[in-house]
């Protein structure tokens, strides 16, 4: 999608410009002198979004200055210092960059589909700028919705887990973690176009069955998936239902489950502590498409529910001798 073809026809830059809706016209220091910063502090938010430096190069829009101004007019409102947009603005250069990753990577087929179609243009890169002018809008329009959601449901999140908490990057929680058994032995066997597919499937799954218990996915990490809930019940639900739709599919690896509970930090959409690494830790304990806990989850399960089995005593890298505990429900 970024080489042009040979001979006449659209370049990389006409999709650039078809993505950003207008030409580059400034330089750094342009937009600095613009905006009322300093030329360093321009460059340290730029930067914050996981873009690369250009020098004195004239590649920033309208768009960028804009986009700066809207920012600083934030700081200088008092509602934030300096240092607090810089953090935000890391936050969402490196959730945007994961997004447009993902979506290029999703859309790639859909350019190559249309290309050997019979509204064929003759380049790759002209099928893709005719699907951006198609979908930008709409998925802008939706981007916005989403965050919205997600920002209210951040809030409710602080407002319930830590009306009576002191600290308030820390809380208490189910730390869950899902691991595909013998990843790397499996990667080796399939294709890359098949370890593709799977990761993507195994990893859509979780984050259903995650958010149908009215968790979060913290992370994905390939063959693996970080999960928190603030509900013990919840967790364990998570953990199952993702072993039903994963480790029973017989077209899809089997899955190992880890639960761990207690205090954590809560910093850049991440958590931190003890029951996270703990939580990796008893994957590794786990049989096949089984759920281990350790025994501050068991504290929590209600009794009458479930059904708990203390394991025979084993080091666990960086916690000692731990006793993990196998759980069913009732």
């Amino acid at each position: 999608m970024t080489t042009a073809p040979d001979g006449p026809g659209p370049s990389s830059e006409d999709l650039e410009r078809a993505i950003l809706g207008e030409n580059p016209v400034f330089n750094a220091q342009e937009v600095a002198a613009r905006t009322g910063v300093t030329v360093a502090e321009a460059r340290r938010l730029w930067r914050a979004l996981g873009f690369p430096e250009h020098g004195l190069e004239t590649a920033f829009t309208d768009a960028d200055a804009d986009a700066l101004s809207t920012l600083l007019g934030v700081v200088a409102s008092g509602a934030i210092d300096f240092d607090m947009a810089v953090n935000l603005t890391r936050a969402v250069g490196q959730t945007m960059a994961r997004l447009a990753d993902w979506e290029v990577a999703t859309l790639v087929h859909r350019v190559e589909e249309l290309e050997a179609g019979d509204e064929a243009t003759g380049s790759r890169i002209g099928s893709a700028i005719r699907l951006i002018d198609e979908i930008n809008l709409p998925f802008e329009e939706l981007l916005v919705y989403v965050w919205r959601r997600h920002l209210a449901a951040a809030v409710a999140r602080v407002e319930a887990l830590r009306a009576n908490e002191e600290d308030l990057n820390t809380v208490q929680l189910t730390v869950g973690f899902a691991d595909i058994v013998s990843f790397t032995a499996l990667s080796n066997r399939l294709s890359e176009e098949r370890i593709g597919d799977l990761v993507e499937l195994f990893e859509s799954r979780c984050s259903d069955v995650v958010a149908s218990q009215r968790g979060r996915v913290i992370k994905s990490i390939g063959d693996s998936v970080l999960f928190v809930n603030d509900d013990p019940v919840r967790a364990y639900d998570t953990a199952e239902g993702i072993i039903n739709v994963v480790g029973r599919d017989s077209r899809m690896p089997d899955v190992r489950l880890g639960l761990a509970s207690g205090s954590v930090v809560m910093r850049l959409g991440d958590v931190f502590g003890p029951p996270v690494n703990l939580a990796a830790r008893l994957t590794a304990v786990a049989r096949r498409n089984r759920i281990i806990i350790d025994s501050a989850t068991a504290e929590l399960l209600p009794a009458e529910e479930f059904e708990t089995r203390t394991l025979p005593a084993r080091p666990v890298r960086g916690f000692g001798i731990v006793e993990p505990v196998a759980v069913r429900r009732a």
